[in-house]
């Protein structure tokens, strides 16, 4: 069994970090720039940006 993680992931397009759920079941978005972060799939999310880390 697989088991979620939370993730902390940087904005493809600035320095703008977020820790989101790896399932998330919204678009996460950057506030800064309106670019797309992570994308819900109806399982893992699609990760746009770039993975900085995962948190237990």
């Amino acid at each position: 069994m697989t088991k979620s993680k939370f993730l902390k992931v940087k904005s493809p397009d600035s320095d703008y970090t977020v820790v989101i759920f790896d399932k998330c079941d919204t678009v996460v978005k950057d506030p800064v720039t309106g670019s797309t972060i992570a994308l819900p799939t109806g399982g893992k999310a699609k990760i746009l940006g770039e993975i900085l880390e995962e948190l237990e």
